[in-house]
């Protein structure tokens, strides 16, 4: 599958005017990004890609200009092109290090998660799944069932299932995403994940689970929360993140029509994530 790279620069820089473009390009379906100090880069994959998504009357409320450039990058050795550019080992809390197959064991921490990176999300770079990692381990994983909504790389699933989870269902709708997350269950020894290729629909064919992560973009959270309910037992935990501080009230305000309050709140960055309980009313 082709990404389509999209390079942008951003007029007299600031970190907030790079949050608000990213935050447009992420609802515009681009699913990964990389910083760069005068702007980002962007990738989606080409299949989904126009050129009317960039034009400037599309993004509203600017407080800066941007240019960009357009690259395709071909179906590939993504291992090698992430360990080229950009993949470096990450720790979380100092507890466990995200590393590939190319970096060196870390023998000091408790958790060692061996991911390819590839092209799916989920390497514990962006703040979204490092918060998401953090909230795994402050939370009770040990024989739960754990649903990973948006699954990209199983990080999270790996993770829940080397917590002590019982079982974790993987679900992405993205072929490719499926595929690199079983090679990196195999690369880690992780036997009790299943992995499914779809979506939400998926749903009305599976058991309820104590704990779901979902890191994706807003408009599929605000989609999707409740149907998150219907699976969630009564007791359980729902763990959000892919939005924005500025996104908060939304989900927010689906979340407790829905009977869930919140439990917790992290940011990174103007990125949040949100633990959630389920309301006894």
């Amino acid at each position: 599958m082709n990404y389509t790279k999209i390079t942008v620069t951003i007029e007299n820089y600031t970190l907030e005017a790079s949050e608000i473009l990213i935050a447009f390009f992420a609802e515009k379906g681009f699913e990964s990004f990389v910083e760069l100090s005068d702007g980002f880069e962007a990738y989606i994959q080409s299949a989904a890609f126009e050129e009317t998504m960039l034009k400037k009357e599309s993004f509203p409320e600017l407080i800066a200009d941007f240019s960009y450039s357009i690259d395709i990058i071909p179906d590939q050795n993504w291992n090698e092109y992430w360990e080229k550019n950009y993949y470096t080992p990450i720790t979380i809390n100092n507890q466990c290090v995200v590393r590939s197959p190319f970096h060196e064991k870390y023998s000091d921490l408790e958790y060692q998660i061996v991911i390819e990176p590839k092209m799916s999300f989920g390497t514990g770079h962006h703040e979204t799944t490092s918060m998401m990692m953090e909230f795994i381990l402050e939370n009770d994983m040990k024989e739960k069932q754990v649903l990973d909504m948006g699954c990209g790389t199983g990080i999270l699933g790996i993770f829940a299932a080397m917590r002590g989870a019982k079982n974790v269902t993987a679900i992405d709708n993205d072929f490719k995403c499926t595929e690199n997350c079983y090679e990196n269950c195999q690369l880690n020894d992780i036997q009790n994940i299943n992995i499914l290729f779809g979506d939400a629909n998926l749903f009305a064919s599976l058991n309820k689970f104590d704990i779901i992560f979902a890191n994706i973009n807003k408009n599929i959270l605000l989609e999707d929360i409740p149907n998150y309910r219907k699976v969630l037992k009564n007791n359980g935990t729902l763990i959000l993140s892919g939005f924005y501080k500025n996104d908060v009230y939304e989900i927010e305000k689906i979340a407790l029509l829905n009977n869930f309050f919140q439990k917790n709140i992290k940011e990174k960055n103007n990125w949040v994530a949100i633990s959630y309980g389920v309301s006894k009313s």
